[in-house]
């Protein structure tokens, strides 16, 4: 087996546990880092818990900007090919640096991470708190930097973690989408690193509301399905605006005299209010202590969750990122091998590399699409059904997409769909629920361009034997041209063209 060369970078605040974690790294058989570089995120500085060990430990100052910031300037330093991220309160395991070596050696080469199986202990004798499930979740979430890897390259290649992120939320989930969105991949290791429950206060979770302002750069970033695009149900933030305003309401109304207004917001109010506490009551050891938190914190949690948002939205006003939402492909020669007018779906065949371009955007959490002239119904040289069997043989072979839009219609039909028309694409967009403007059709003539410039969108032409040349040189100015479909997927991806 090669030799993995590898650093470690452990941001930290100061706490206890570093010791614990260095003095295990240090007692851990397998293939020895390069370095450790443990990154002082404190304002003050001062000693830090630092081991007596052989392991050569690298302390650098960040200043007490938050953990991106701290990251970024761990890996910055650092040497080795590939960069371990650890939190400052993991435990690993004994032999955690041959596990990495496992998990790291052979990836391929656009595979830019790999995380780790994060537990979370939970208490075995009694219900966990709302705190403790809350830490829990990190043992579902996707992408969590508590113990993961990525290729120095790649943290070069995307600009490393977003510092406009302040708190240790959103940041790793940010970067693992732009690395995706650059066009690599993300694999899941095997190893397992244990995540101990946070210490926390009696309103530890009225706090946790400022990462709303994280949520509110997240958006900005990524539209409005961003939770979907890193693997999140949707969040209560509507149901706490409707809570807030139910309250401001009852005041409003009390204030000026409405009393039967008021009273019917009061009880809009407590009823939400009431079934929020009782949901997070029921989960959790239920004595008087953790009952009387949740019924206060459930009244406090609304606004506060409200007012981070809002000052995150006019924070991150003018804050945008250049990735698509959603990429809109033709079909004939730019998915499939062109057959004029196909009939049968036995003779559908991917152009080369598609299965593999499309999994990179489906992995990047982009919509995706086709939009088709498929002028042989109204010839009448292939039916509707012939049409549809083909689509779903496209489908079974390439997998889903979120819309399919073709115009059936002939050349001089006088229809709004078939392109160059832009019908087609705002119909996609409409029904993927992005704007316009953040969509791609990737395509093989001059009327897909025309008609993704006509919209609003954007265009890459993969030019093939049948596009004309002055095709090519329109899109080179208006547009992007790409040789490949693969490659035209990643100029999609990495943003502007």
């Amino acid at each position: 087996m090669n030799r993995l060369d590898y650093s470690i970078v452990v941001p930290t605040t100061g706490r206890d546990s570093l010791r614990l974690l260095l003095e295990a790294l240090e007692a851990a058989t397998g293939p020895r880092p390069r370095e450790i570089i443990v990154v002082d995120d404190r304002r003050g500085g001062g000693e830090l818990p630092l081991p007596d060990g052989s392991a050569p430990v690298h302390v650098v100052r960040s200043g007490g900007r938050g953990p991106a910031a701290a990251r970024n300037a761990g890996w910055r330093h650092a040497t080795g090919a590939w960069i371990a991220f650890l939190d400052d309160d993991v435990l690993v395991a004994p032999d955690w640096p041959d596990r990495l070596a496992a998990d790291l050696l052979g990836l391929a080469a656009d595979t830019a991470a790999c995380t780790a199986r994060i537990e979370v202990p939970l208490p075995a004798h009694r219900r966990p708190t709302d705190d403790e499930r809350g830490t829990a979740g990190l043992a579902t979430a996707r992408w969590i930097t508590a113990d993961m890897a990525y290729r120095r390259s790649a943290l070069r290649a995307v600009g490393g973690f977003d510092e406009r992120f302040p708190r240790a939320y959103r940041e790793d989930a940010d970067l693992a989408l732009r690395v995706c969105l650059a066009g690599y991949t993300i694999a899941s290791g095997q190893r397992v690193t244990v995540h101990p429950v946070r210490a926390s206060g009696p309103l530890a979770s009225v706090r946790a509301q400022r990462g709303n302002a994280d949520n509110a750069l997240m958006r900005r970033k990524y539209g409005a399905h961003w939770r979907r695009r890193i693997g999140e149900r949707h969040g209560l933030l509507p149901r706490h605006a409707l809570t807030t305003a139910a309250g401001a309401a009852a005041l409003a109304f009390g204030v000026t005299g409405r009393s039967r207004a008021a009273l019917a917001c009061a009880a809009g109010w407590a009823a939400l209010t009431g079934e929020f506490a009782l949901r997070r009551i029921v989960p959790g050891p239920r004595t008087p202590r953790e009952i009387g938190r949740m019924a206060v914190t459930s009244a406090l949690i609304p606004p506060a969750a409200c007012r981070h948002r809002i000052r995150g939205e006019l924070r991150h006003r003018r804050a945008t990122h250049p990735a698509p939402h959603a990429l809109l492909f033709d079909r004939d020669d730019t998915l499939i091998v062109d057959i004029p007018y196909l009939a049968d779906p036995a003779g559908v065949r991917p152009v080369p590399g598609a299965a593999d371009a499309l999994r990179l955007v489906r992995a990047a959490g982009i919509q995706l699409g086709v939009v088709s002239n498929q002028s042989g119904v109204a010839r009448g040289l292939i039916s509707p059904g012939q049409l549809a069997a083909v689509n779903d043989r496209v489908e079974e072979l390439l997998g889903p997409f979120g819309t399919w839009q073709v115009c059936v219609h002939g050349e001089d039909d006088g229809c709004v769909c078939r392109k160059p028309a832009p019908g087609m694409l705002r119909r996609a967009a409409a029904e993927l629920g992005v704007d316009i403007d953040r969509c791609v059709l990737i395509g093989d003539t001059g009327a897909d361009v025309a008609a993704a410039l006509s919209a609003g969108a954007r265009a890459v032409l993969v030019p093939t034997a049948r596009t004309r040349p002055e095709e090519i040189r329109h899109a080179r100015v208006a547009a992007s041209v790409a040789p490949d479909l693969t490659e035209a997927v990643r100029m999609a991806m990495a943003g502007p063209l």
